[in-house]
């Protein structure tokens, strides 16, 4: 299984509980076709950086999921027939990518440096 991520822009015109049910709804799609969920990132409400259907915000959900290739292609009909979602992106992760959503997982990233301590006699 090939492991994928996925960000979807869904309209601002939802409430936020209808939107972590759209998102719900597509993480069910993915497990119901045998896809194993890493990570799931709920980013909320964002400017989008260019006006799409003359809405300048969007709520943005980020899944990173282990999947077999053919259900990317369901994944994807389904989100192009919800009105709901104004764009959408899938990246099949490299084992460099990988690597780098594992350490950033593990908190590698934006860790202080330690704090030198000098001692006074």
């Amino acid at each position: 299984m090939q492991q994928y991520e996925i960000v979807i822009v869904l309209t601002p015109l939802l409430s936020e509980e209808v939107a972590k049910e759209a998102n719900a709804k597509y993480s069910k799609i993915l497990t119901d076709g045998g896809a194993e969920i890493v990570q799931e990132d709920n980013w909320g409400l964002r400017k989008l950086a260019y006006p799409i259907q003359k809405k300048t915000t969007g709520y943005y959900h980020l899944t990173e999921f282990k999947a077999p290739g053919d259900l990317i292609n369901k994944l994807e009909v389904e989100l192009r027939r919800d009105e709901r979602v104004l764009r959408f992106l899938t990246i099949a992760l490299d084992k460099h990518a990988i690597a780098y959503n594992d350490k950033k997982r593990s908190g590698a990233f934006n860790k202080k440096p330690a704090a030198k301590v000098e001692e006074t006699n």
